[in-house]
């Protein structure tokens, strides 16, 4: 799993007007290509009277599916500036669906990728460029008279907890970023004399700054 990656946070859409031609983008994550598949495909049936529907998407760690399409614009002119717009800003996981409504003036070649570009670029805007950090939950299973000194290191260490169980004893999610896990445990060990009970569980996305 990569340690972070650039996306877009949710579902979204914005419209521009080029030449009375309306254009709206739309962008939203995927985690697959069937995903980016149904969202195009949604995206067409929403809009079954536009003149075009031109897409392009790119999934996987290593940005290994890639597809673009035109939906009957002149080759080169929609799905590509579309596909170039998600490579330029570094997303991954990520399907835009740039949407025309033809206004009756012709764009030209140039016209039409500049303006599938801006469209993208609307698209992608409304729908909030994010960064997602991979953590690792870390469990740390505590006595009671521990739990003050563990609570009050972990907030001026600034790590993330997932929130915290009470019962005969107080277990606390822990949620550092994956790479420093090790460390972590190593570090709550010490911190606890060893009287810490620790379990790792899943690794998780979280978004940066949150």
């Amino acid at each position: 799993m990569l340690e972070r990656y650039k996306t877009v946070r949710l579902q979204a859409s914005a419209e521009i007007v080029i030449k009375k031609s309306r254009f709206i983008g739309y962008a939203k994550p995927v985690e697959s290509e069937e995903e980016a598949a149904l969202f195009i495909h949604e995206i067409k049936q929403l809009h079954k009277q536009a003149t075009h529907n031109c897409s392009a998407y790119i999934v996987g760690e290593r940005d290994q599916f890639q597809k673009a399409s035109d939906d009957g614009e002149p080759s080169g002119t929609a799905g590509k500036p579309i596909l170039e717009v998600i490579k330029h800003k570094g997303l991954k996981n990520v399907a835009v669906v740039v949407t025309r409504y033809f206004g009756g003036i012709m764009l030209g070649a140039g016209g039409l990728v500049r303006a599938y570009t801006d469209g993208a670029v609307a698209g992608i805007e409304a729908a909030d460029e994010i960064v997602n950090v991979l953590h690792r939950e870390v469990f740390v299973d505590v006595d009671y008279t521990w739990y003050g000194k563990l609570e009050n290191v972990l907030h001026g260490k600034g790590t993330r907890v997932g929130g915290t169980d009470f019962t005969d004893r107080v277990t606390v999610r822990c949620l550092p970023e994956a790479p420093e896990a090790d460390a972590f445990m190593t570090w709550i060990t010490d911190l606890t004399q060893g009287q810490a009970i620790i379990t790792e569980g899943e690794n998780v996305y979280y978004i940066e700054g949150e």
